[in-house]
């Protein structure tokens, strides 16, 4: 069955935010008096926003609304995002995303990030004519490693999931793949840590390991 669609995840595969993510909110802590140190920002590792500022407000007894202390975190997070000129695409990305649109490989982000992020992503670098779908994480009922992400985006390429391909960096990702029953190729950057491959069925730490021609033993 040839490659058909590939469906890719954002965070840690096309762009890495989670410095700016944690820039933002370390600026948001200290607003309020906040005295969060790197042991209790580690537990907020996967958490919402919401609970992140919902346990930072029971925590240190803060007399605010969760909301106050999302709107600051998310103003301080497009600030950075736009001022970072160091901030860019993984590279070898942009390259392998502009391969497959010449090879008429259909492109689906299934991202568990917000649209809002999705769309300073996007725009950001110009990648809005290169996806056929988007599929936030926030508009589905169970996040990775549940499959419904993948289901879906396969069902959005039009193509049968058997000729669908799942680009992902995280053991939740790379499991709820596994789980949809779509070929993944795991990528590890070499910055990655305590990430389980296991459920792979490739793994990659360049994305010119994924061209078409090298897919072939595959698909």
């Amino acid at each position: 069955m040839p490659l058909k669609a590939v469906l890719f995840d954002m965070d840690g595969v096309i762009v890495d935010t989670e410095p700016i993510h944690k820039n933002a909110y370390f600026k948001m802590f200290e607003n309020f008096g906040a005295a969060v140190n790197e042991e209790l920002y580690a537990t907020f590792a996967g958490a919402s926003t919401r609970k992140v500022c919902e346990t930072v407000i029971e925590k240190f007894g803060l007399n605010e609304q969760p909301e106050k202390l999302e709107e600051v975190k998310r103003n301080y997070f497009k600030e950075l995002f736009y001022a970072d000129n160091g901030f860019g695409m993984i590279p070898g990305m942009k390259k392998l995303i502009e391969h497959y649109a010449k090879n008429d490989i259909q492109l689906v982000l299934a991202t568990s990030a917000s649209h809002t992020t999705i769309r300073m992503v996007f725009d950001k670098f110009g990648l809005n004519k290169y996806f056929k779908e988007v599929i936030s994480g926030t508009d589905l009922r169970a996040s990775k490693p549940h499959p419904e992400i993948f289901l879906k985006a396969a069902e959005l390429s039009g193509e049968n999931k058997a000729n669908c391909m799942v680009i992902e960096d995280s053991t939740n990702g790379i499991t709820a793949a596994h789980r949809a029953g779509i070929f993944c190729a795991a990528y590890n950057n070499g910055n990655t840590r305590l990430q389980d491959y296991s459920l792979a069925d490739i793994l990659v730490s360049d994305f010119s390991e994924l061209e078409i021609e090298k897919l072939k033993a595959y698909f």
